[in-house]
C-alpha cells in the first residue's frame, strides 16, 4: 500500500476518537431500562406459575373425585384407600398435590353400616386462590 491519502487520514482520525466505548451515563440508563422490564415481567410470571399449579389441583381433584364416585357407583361402598383405586384400575397413580407437595387430606364416610372409606378429598395447602376461594374447600 501506499501513502494514506488525506480523505484516508482524516477517515483515521475520526474512527479513532469515537472508539472508546460507552460512558459510564449510558450503561447506567441500559442497567435501568433492564431492571424497569425485569420489575414488570417478573410478577405476571409468578402469577402464571401460580394460576398453572392451581390449574393442574383443580384438575387433579376433579379426577380424584370421579374415581371415588366411579368406585361407589360399581362397588356400593367407598374405597377404604386411595390405593385401592389405583389397584382396582380406576386411576393410574395417585397424583401429587401440585400445592403442598404433601399427602391429600382424606375426608372419611360417617356411615355406620359400612366401612368408612375414603368419601373426599382436599388440599393441605395453605392460603386461598386468585378466586379468593381458600384451597381446602376446593
Amino acid at each position: 500500500m501506499g501513502q494514506p491519502t488525506m480523505f484516508g487520514n482524516c477517515l483515521y482520525a475520526c474512527l479513532k476518537k469515537y472508539k472508546s466505548g460507552f460512558t459510564l451515563m449510558e450503561l447506567m440508563i441500559v442497567l435501568l431500562l433492564l431492571s424497569l422490564l425485569a420489575s414488570i415481567v417478573a410478577p405476571m410470571i409468578t402469577k402464571s406459575i401460580n394460576r398453572a399449579k392451581e390449574s393442574s389441583l383443580k384438575e387433579d381433584l376433579f379426577i380424584m373425585r370421579k374415581a371415588i364416585d366411579d368406585y361407589y357407583a360399581d362397588k356400593g361402598q367407598y374405597p377404604p384407600e386411595l390405593e385401592v383405586l389405583v389397584e382396582e384400575r380406576y386411576i393410574r397413580k395417585i397424583p401429587t398435590d401440585p400445592l403442598s407437595g404433601e399427602v391429600w387430606a382424606l375426608v372419611r364416610s360417617e356411615s355406620e353400616d359400612e366401612e368408612q372409606g375414603v368419601m373426599d378429598l382436599h388440599t393441605q395447602a395453605e392460603g386461598s386462590g386468585i378466586d379468593g376461594i381458600p384451597y381446602q374447600e376446593w
